[in-house]
């Protein structure tokens, strides 16, 4: 009775390591390949509990499904203008293809290893065709990065996919700098175009300037025109009054108004220092005369 129960304990024992060797569990971050004494058999993306025969026979391999990212080291290249440039550039990319994946790179590192390949191959063709200001200048129009990434990426996906089973969702560009040599004729360029496009502001306002005090002089010319005018204008209306107020007093009282535009004229030339010399027949010397007497 003793033995019966021993035997019964293995067989449960056995059929556990047998049941676990056959039993696996996919979740919904991973995907699975069954192979079967090394080779692939069969590809489960689905979440949930397989089945696949005992090992040695059939073992599984998992493999990330999620979107991953990798981040080569910096890498020097040339412009078309003979120009070294340090781009530091990213990959996001996933498993599209589990079989080719295994079979051609085997896991992450080697997947890694052969991206690293391609981008490098990629950015260099792609900046060989443009010159230094497609990448950094002061002007937006001339800017060609956003274009020259996604050619990349596209160069990337087509070769990692047929080649890898690996799809590129994207590659970007992080950073952008020179190599410690190229730095100060690169900034001295810069300081350069920022000169130019400063004497090009300063030109254009200068014009802009001359403008305004042309329009200016000319509208002063105008204004001070018809002030001149209007003032000519008040000018003749006052003398021509003045004339008819004149004549209106002259034929009031002639004497009267004789007498009293003579006073004026003594006021205007008499003071304490003047002297004068009439002749005796002078009609100015006859009210000094009256008045003497």
């Amino acid at each position: 009775m003793v033995r019966k129960r021993y035997y019964t304990v293995a067989i449960v024992i056995v059929l556990l390591l047998i049941l676990k060797t056959t039993v696996f569990v996919v979740d919904e971050t991973r995907t699975a390949i069954v192979t079967q004494f090394g080779r692939p058999v069969r590809v489960v993306t689905e979440a949930g509990l397989n089945w696949k025969l005992p090992q040695p026979v059939q073992a599984i391999r998992f493999f990330d499904s999620r979107l991953l990212v990798y981040d080569p080291k910096p890498t020097e290249f040339l412009t078309n203008d003979k120009k070294n440039v340090v781009v530091d550039a990213f990959v996001a990319w996933r498993i599209a293809d589990p079989s080719k994946f295994l079979e051609t790179v085997n896991d992450r590192d080697g997947a890694e290893v052969r991206m690293a390949d391609i981008i490098a191959s990629e950015l260099g063709a792609a900046l060989g065709r443009y010159p230094l200001h497609a990448l950094i200048s002061t002007n937006a129009d001339s800017m060609k990065v956003s274009e020259i990434m996604e050619g990349v990426a596209e160069g990337c996906r087509t070769t990692a996919e047929t080649s890898f089973g690996i799809e590129v969702a994207d590659v970007r560009m992080k950073r952008l700098a020179f190599p410690e040599q190229n730095k100060q004729s690169v900034f001295d360029r810069m300081r350069a175009e920022r000169e130019r496009t400063a004497k090009k502001y300063r030109s254009e306002g200068e014009e802009e300037a001359i403008k305004i005090r042309a329009e200016a002089d000319k509208e002063r010319q105008e204004i001070l025109a018809a002030a001149y005018m209007e003032a000519e204008k008040i000018k003749g209306e006052g003398d021509a009054e003045a004339m008819r107020i004149y004549g209106a007093a002259y034929n009031a009282d002639p004497s009267f108004y004789e007498f009293v535009r003579t006073l004026e004229s003594y006021r205007t030339f008499l003071d304490d220092k003047t002297t004068i010399v009439l002749s005796s027949d002078s009609d100015l010397l006859k009210l000094l005369d009256k008045k003497g007497n």
